[in-house]
């Protein structure tokens, strides 16, 4: 990998991810709510949205529309950026 510094969205996917890795966000449980993720983690909702994206194109989270956003698994590796 390069050092290149990465988007905000991508070290918020990032910390996600590692917190289902470390088991505080254990596979089933729901994301919190967009609005309530830019409190916890002090960033905009833009962000979240873009890192909840990059999270499903991980395979880490689903989301239902009007259920929410769940936690499948740790998914890939962190950093893996890759968007077809």
């Amino acid at each position: 990998m390069t050092d290149l510094p990465k988007y905000r969205y991508e070290e918020l996917a990032d910390q996600i991810q590692e917190e289902v890795r470390s088991g505080k966000l254990p596979k089933g449980a729901a994301l919190p709510g967009e609005r309530a993720m830019t409190e916890i983690y002090g960033v905009a909702i833009g962000t979240v949205r873009r890192a909840v994206r990059l999270l499903r194109d991980r395979g880490v989270v689903a989301t239902l529309p009007a259920k929410g956003t769940f936690v499948l698994g740790a998914g890939g590796t962190e950093g893996d950026t890759s968007e077809s």
